[in-house]
C-alpha cells in the first residue's frame, strides 16, 4: 500500500511539473507575438511616435560626431558629453516643449556663466584665504535666492527648468574655479556644447515634421466635445433600451475602461493638467498661423474648465444607470420619446461646437434653437400628465406600512413561521399593537427583532409608495435640464474663443445644421497628447 501511495504521489508530482513546464513554454512561445502586438499598437495609435523616435536617434547620432570625429574632438574634448546630455533632456515630442526646455537651458547657462565670471573676478581680488570665504558666501546667497525665486507662480510656471539649470551651472563653475585656474575655458566649452545640442534639437523639432503643442490642444478640445456628445447619446440610449439594465455591478471597475459612456467623459475630467501644460508649451511656439498675433491658448484652458463643469452632469447621468433603485421600464417608456429628443438636441449642439472649433469658424447663431426649447416643453408636459407617479395618491398604504412591517418581523421570530405567509398577517393598526405587546414581553429578542424590522420596513416603504418608482427618473430628467443650462456656458466660452482667435465668419444665409446622422460612426483615433518629461541631469 505504501508503495502504491508513493507511486501515485510521484505520478502526481510528475504531472504537475509537466503542467508547469508546458505553461512556461507556452508563455515563452507567445511572448514575441504579444510584444509585437504591443509595439504595433503604440505606433498605430499615434504614428508621430515613430517619427519622433527616429528624430531622437538621428539627433544623438549627429551630436555623437563630436566624439567620433577626431578633428571635432580635438576642438571640444571631453565637454562634448554635454551636447549628448542636452539632446536627451531637451528634445521633446512637440516643438513647444522643446523650445521651452531648450531656451530655458540656454538662458540659465548663459546667466550662470556670466554671474560666475563676476564672482570669480571679485574673489581673485580678495586673496587666497578670503577667496574661499567669499565663494562660500556667494554660493549660499545665490543658491538661497534662486531657490526662493522658484516659488513665484510665474517663474514656477514658465522658467523653473531654467532656474534649476542656472543653479547647477553656477555651482559647477564657481566651486570648481577654486581648484581649477582655467575656468573660462571650462565655461566656454560647456556653453558651446550646450548650444550645439540645443541647436540640433531645435532643428529637428521645427524643421523636420514638427509636432505642435497648440495643434494638440486644439484637437484635444474637439475630441472632448465629441466624446461628451457620444457619452450623452450612449447614456440616454442605454437608459431607455428595451432590455433591463444590468444589475450586476460587482465588476463595474473592470468594465469602466470598456464602457463608451465612461470613456467619453473621462477624457474631459482628466484633462486639466494636460490643457495647462499644452497651453504653456504652445505659448513658446512661433506663430505658424496665417495671422502672426498672440493666439489665445489660455482660452482653451478656460473652455476645458467649463467642459469639466458640464461633464459632471454626464457623470451623474451615468450614475442613474448604475443606481440600486431603478424606475420600471413601463414608467420610463412613458417619457422615452421626450428625453431622447432633448438628448439629441444637446448632442447636436455639442457636435456643432466641435465642428466650429475644428474648422476655426464661428458657430451657428441659432445653436440653442427653438427645437431644444420645444423638446424641453414636451418633456415638461409629459411629466405633468402623470401626476400620480410623482405626487402619490394612496395614503392608506403609508398608514398601514408600519403594521405590515411589524407583522412580518414578528413572523420571523415565532416558531412555525414557515407555515404562515405574509398575506395572512393582519395589515391594520391592531397588528402593530399586538407586535408591540409581544416585543415588551420578550426582552431577550429585542435586538434581533429590531434588526429584522429594518430591512422589511425599508423594502415595504419603497414598494408601497407609488411615487418612489418615479424618483430615479425624476433625477434623470432633472439632470437633462441641468445639462441644457450648463450647455449655455459652454456655448459662451466657444464664442469667446472664436472672437479672440479671429475665427472665420459664417457666410450670410448659410445655416449649419447638425443632426444625429452627422455623428461620426467610424472609430476615430483618440488624441494622445505628449507633455514631455521633467527630468534633469
Amino acid at each position: 500500500m505504501e508503495m502504491d501511495k508513493n507511486q501515485v504521489c510521484s505520478e502526481e508530482k510528475h504531472t504537475l511539473e509537466n503542467m508547469i513546464t508546458t505553461f512556461f513554454v507556452e508563455k515563452l512561445r507567445s511572448l514575441p507575438g504579444r510584444v509585437w502586438r504591443q509595439v504595433w499598437k503604440v505606433g498605430r495609435d499615434d504614428p508621430r511616435r515613430v517619427m519622433h523616435s527616429l528624430k531622437v536617434g538621428l539627433s544623438l547620432t549627429l551630436v555623437s560626431l563630436l566624439y567620433l570625429t577626431e578633428s571635432l574632438y580635438k576642438g571640444i574634448g571631453q565637454d562634448a558629453i554635454w551636447a549628448v546630455m542636452t539632446v536627451v533632456v531637451v528634445l521633446e515630442f512637440t516643438a513647444g516643449a522643446t523650445l521651452c526646455k531648450g531656451l530655458n537651458r540656454g538662458l540659465g547657462t548663459l546667466c550662470a556663466g556670466s554671474l560666475a565670471f563676476l564672482i570669480e573676478y571679485i574673489a581673485n581680488e580678495t586673496g587666497h584665504v578670503f577667496r574661499a570665504i567669499f565663494i562660500g558666501i556667494a554660493v549660499f546667497l545665490i543658491g538661497s535666492a534662486a531657490t526662493y525665486l522658484r516659488f513665484f507662480p510665474y517663474v514656477k510656471k514658465n522658467y523653473d527648468y531654467g532656474v534649476v539649470i542656472f543653479l547647477l551651472t553656477f555651482n559647477l563653475i564657481t566651486v570648481s574655479s577654486y581648484r581649477v585656474h582655467n575656468v573660462l575655458r571650462i565655461a566656454h566649452d560647456r556653453f558651446y556644447t550646450i548650444a550645439i545640442g540645443c541647436g540640433v534639437c531645435l532643428m529637428m523639432s521645427l524643421l523636420i515634421l514638427p509636432n505642435w503643442s497648440g495643434e494638440d490642444l486644439h484637437n484635444l478640445t474637439v475630441c472632448k466635445l465629441e466624446g461628451l456628445a457620444r457619452s450623452i447619446e450612449a447614456c440616454v440610449s442605454e437608459y431607455f433600451r428595451d432590455s433591463e439594465i444590468n444589475e450586476d455591478r460587482s465588476t463595474s471597475s473592470s468594465q469602466e475602461e470598456e464602457d463608451p459612456i465612461y470613456k467619453g467623459y473621462k477624457v474631459v475630467l482628466d484633462s486639466k493638467s494636460t490643457d495647462e501644460t499644452l497651453a504653456l508649451h504652445a505659448s513658446w511656439e512661433p506663430r505658424h498661423s496665417r495671422h502672426c498675433y498672440r493666439y489665445p491658448w489660455q482660452q482653451y484652458v478656460k473652455l476645458g474648465d467649463t467642459l469639466r463643469h458640464f461633464a459632471y452632469t454626464a457623470v451623474a447621468l451615468h450614475g442613474c444607470l448604475q443606481s440600486e433603485i431603478q424606475t420600471p421600464r413601463t414608467v420610463r417608456a412613458l417619457f422615452k420619446k421626450q428625453c431622447v429628443r432633448v438628448a439629441e438636441e444637446v448632442v447636436s449642439v455639442l457636435m456643432e461646437l466641435a465642428d466650429s472649433i475644428r474648422k476655426q469658424r464661428h458657430c451657428s447663431p441659432g445653436l440653442l434653437s427653438d427645437h431644444l426649447h420645444e423638446a424641453l416643453q414636451d418633456l415638461n408636459n409629459a411629466i405633468k400628465s402623470q401626476p400620480r407617479l410623482f405626487l402619490g395618491s394612496n395614503r392608506s398604504q403609508t398608514t398601514n406600512m408600519l403594521a405590515v412591517a411589524a407583522a412580518a418581523a414578528n413572523q420571523k421570530t415565532t416558531k412555525g413561521s414557515n407555515q404562515t405567509s405574509l398575506s395572512s398577517c393582519k395589515t391594520d393598526t391592531s397588528a402593530l399593537l399586538e407586535w408591540r405587546t409581544k416585543r415588551v414581553a420578550n426582552n431577550q429578542s429585542k435586538e434581533c427583532e429590531r434588526k429584522s424590522l429594518r430591512p422589511q420596513l425599508s423594502k415595504i416603504a419603497l414598494t408601497s409608495l407609488e411615487f418612489s418608482e418615479a424618483l430615479p427618473f425624476a433625477a434623470f430628467s432633472s439632470l437633462l435640464l441641468e445639462m441644457v443650462v450648463r450647455l449655455e456656458l459652454v456655448i459662451e466660452q466657444v464664442e469667446e474663443l472664436g472672437r479672440m482667435a479671429n475665427f472665420k465668419e459664417l457666410k450670410p444665409g448659410v445655416e449649419v445644421v447638425v443632426t444625429r446622422d452627422a455623428m461620426p460612426t467610424r472609430k476615430t483615433r483618440e488624441v494622445q497628447p505628449h507633455l514631455g518629461s521633467h527630468d534633469i541631469e
